[in-house]
């Protein structure tokens, strides 16, 4: 799947998403997602938008290898990644994770594992807008 892992700037529609994952494999019986979205509030301030800049070339690699080690380390069928990069306000959608698997038990330790280890090696920043000016946030699991 060419575009099974994607950087982008615009929206995605999950329910798209899940189609396109879907189609890889009849023998998927259970599919599992994480749709990451913005808040409004974090570590007690208000937050406008929130805005993620990647290192560029760097970033797509790690998320490309970060697919397939989970083909790897997991007994699941497909692996979808995407995350945008761009202003986000709150409500907006960041980052989705969609695993395919034949039995749900895979299909949930792979999509937590994926979103935890790609919060820990992907060069991708968040910086928050707040009452307060913008700041960097510290990445963490």
């Amino acid at each position: 799947m060419s575009d099974a892992v994607r950087i982008q700037t615009e929206d995605f529609s999950l329910e798209e998403e899940t189609h396109e994952l879907m189609k890889s494999s009849k023998t998927i019986g259970g599919v599992v997602s994480f749709l990451g979205t913005a808040r409004d509030f974090s570590e007690g301030r208000d937050v406008a938008a929130i805005e993620f800049e990647e290192y560029k070339g760097m970033a797509i690699t790690a998320l490309k290898e970060l697919r397939l080690q989970s083909l790897e380390r997991f007994d699941i069928i497909e692996t979808r990644i995407i995350h945008r990069i761009d202003r986000i306000e709150p409500s907006g959608q960041i980052v989705l994770i969609i695993v395919g698997a034949e039995h749900r038990g895979e299909a949930f330790e792979a999509c937590r594992w994926v979103i935890d280890t790609l919060k820990k090696t992907v060069p991708i920043w968040k910086k928050e807008f707040t009452p307060d000016g913008e700041s960097w946030v510290t990445p963490h699991p």
